[in-house]
């Protein structure tokens, strides 16, 4: 199954909103910490149901701003989500991004980089829409050292990318992209229930499922166009 067709089964049966309520949980503050000045513009890589172009709109004053995502499915529930008519949703491909070379000032992405079919590809192109001095904030669950996501791929058709944190760093330098930061996002606001609850949810023990959300959570690398 291709991803078109795989996300456009989600958003058909409502799941792009449930995983806008997972992401919430540390999107908030990767957000929170993006540099956007008022009217910048912002491109937003599976946007999903726009969440993240909404919250940057709202809470940042960002210009004009796009949401991708490869889902025409995806992309026309984040249109129905949206009243600002300086957002604009499109359909298309990492490895060919549709916006002209220094067009953008910052690019985000939130659990969708390592459904590209060439993440390296994909930088490249990242660090090709970029203004000089723009920066790409790139969020990740599944990635090598967060053993708990390992199993993910056993359940979607698509094939992931699982990199470790030290890869991501590697191939943002060679696309083109300096390193300015990267770490971990700890989720606090999933609750963890007490030992004597254990096997939850997948994790045998509780020690497993603070590990998962609270110390490994979101892997957050901030590059910066040169």
């Amino acid at each position: 199954m291709s991803i078109r067709q795989e996300f456009d089964t989600w958003a058909t049966d409502g799941r792009d909103k449930g995983m806008e309520d997972r992401h919430w949980h540390t999107a908030k503050h990767a957000l929170a910490r993006m540099p956007v000045e008022p009217g910048d513009t912002i491109l937003d890589l599976g946007t999903g149901s726009g969440y993240a172009v909404r919250a940057l709109r709202e809470t940042k004053c960002a210009g004009r701003t796009y949401g991708l995502d490869g889902s025409p499915e995806m992309a026309r529930n984040a249109r129905d989500y949206t009243d600002s008519l300086d957002s604009g949703y499109v359909v298309g491909d990492f490895d060919d991004l549709p916006f002209a070379d220094n067009s953008v000032d910052h690019v985000w992405t939130m659990e969708a980089f390592y459904y590209a079919k060439d993440p390296h590809n994909t930088l490249r192109e990242v660090a090709r829409v970029l203004k000089p001095g723009g920066t790409f904030y790139c969020a990740v669950n599944y990635y090598e050292e967060n053993v708990h996501s390992h199993h993910w791929q056993d359940n979607i058709t698509v094939e992931m990318t699982r990199w470790t944190r030290e890869q991501y760093r590697d191939a943002f330098h060679e696309a083109g992209l300096s390193v300015a930061a990267q770490d971990h996002i700890g989720d606090f606001d999933v609750e963890i229930p007490d030992e004597d609850a254990f096997p939850y949810e997948g994790f045998d023990t509780r020690e497993d499922m603070v590990e998962r959300y609270r110390e490994l959570g979101t892997l957050l690398t901030v590059g910066v166009a040169h």
